[in-house]
């Protein structure tokens, strides 16, 4: 009996655990989408969560990590979104790139907050080595997929003249500064219609899979 009881308590702990993190981590989003990456604190932080100074500082050793793995939770928190767009998609190449399309535009990702603070972390990637590291596994992994989908497309609808490889890093593009557009210019620029914007482009690319939204 003894032994379930301390199996129980330690899962109890371990789910306790994962929750304040789990706080902590949206408070620091929260914190830098509205002070910015600079003036962000564990003491802005743990005032956002509610929680002590004395709990951050238990979960996570110093700002840094905190910062670090508050990346980490926004780069699987994409990665997750992608891939379950594109298993729940059909088979088609149509279907699988119109998939990852509309992922990028869906409320849960493309929110103004968690753009402010993705933008932030580019930002300092550039002299940050861990930051641009983890930023470039996910978009090695995002990168060869998109390709590969449109290898297929291009494959598909016997295009000609098109290369998979530099057509993703057309949207990948296209898709960063739809982003920012939203993000700093949200009166003239939503979701809806950077949405059309990028289906309108792979109308253009691919007419035999796409139509120009109306």
């Amino acid at each position: 009996m003894n032994t379930v009881k301390s199996e129980e308590t330690g899962r109890r702990r371990k789910v306790a655990k994962e929750v304040r993190r789990q706080q902590l981590i949206q408070a620091t989003i929260d914190s830098i989408a509205k002070r910015g990456f600079a003036d962000t604190t564990l003491a802005h932080v743990s005032k956002q969560a509610g929680l002590s100074q004395g709990i951050v500082n238990l979960h996570f050793t110093n700002k840094e990590t905190l910062l670090v793995e508050t990346l980490r939770y926004m780069r699987d928190d994409y990665r997750q979104a992608w891939q379950a767009a594109l298993a729940k998609a059909g088979d088609t190449p149509r279907e699988q790139l119109q998939a990852l399309i509309e992922v990028d535009f869906q409320p849960s990702l493309c929110d103004r907050k968690k753009l402010a603070v993705w933008f932030a972390f580019q930002g300092e990637a550039k002299s940050r080595p861990t930051y641009r590291q983890i930023c470039e596994d996910e978009d090695n992994l995002y990168d060869d997929t998109l390709a590969s989908v449109l290898q297929d497309v291009i494959d598909d609808g016997g295009y000609e003249g098109l290369n998979a490889q530099q057509m993703a890093d057309m949207i990948t593009a296209l898709c960063e500064g739809l982003w920012l557009s939203m993000l700093v210019t949200p009166n003239s620029m939503n979701r809806q219609d950077a949405l059309k914007i990028s289906l309108t482009l792979a109308a253009q690319f691919f007419p035999k899979h796409f139509q120009a939204p109306k």
